[in-house]
């Protein structure tokens, strides 16, 4: 499965794709299967938004607590908010919250890899 995430220009925030639109949580984004052409058109669609999101790209998600989260350590951290408990959208609580929170996998998402340049 996968997730489509930018940033929001206006404020940095981290936003999920649903519905053809960006929300702040990753419980109510649209989860797409690995080969799924939606998640291809979404990724497309979001990339031509310049002046609403900046670099929107696909994440790769893995089952936890019965739920869907990122597999990637950096992507569960965007998707919590800070990494400062108090504070961020762990706040809220919630089953989405508690699966983000339970989650472990790799270290890097496939999504961003191909973004890195090797020597």
């Amino acid at each position: 499965m996968k997730a489509l995430t930018a940033n929001r220009l206006t404020d940095g925030e981290v936003v999920f794709w649903a519905k053809g639109q960006w929300v702040e949580q990753f419980g109510d984004a649209d989860l797409f299967a690995d080969a799924d052409p939606a998640a291809e058109a979404a990724e497309g669609h979001a990339k031509n938004q310049p002046v609403v999101v900046v670099d929107p790209y696909l994440i790769d998600l893995a089952e936890s607590a019965g739920l869907w989260a990122p597999l990637s350590y950096r992507e569960r951290i965007r998707a919590l908010g800070p990494s400062n408990l108090a504070h961020g959208k762990q706040t809220q609580g919630g089953a989405a919250i508690e699966a983000l929170l339970l989650a472990h996998g790799a270290a890097r998402s496939s999504g961003r890899v191909d973004l890195i340049k090797r020597k």
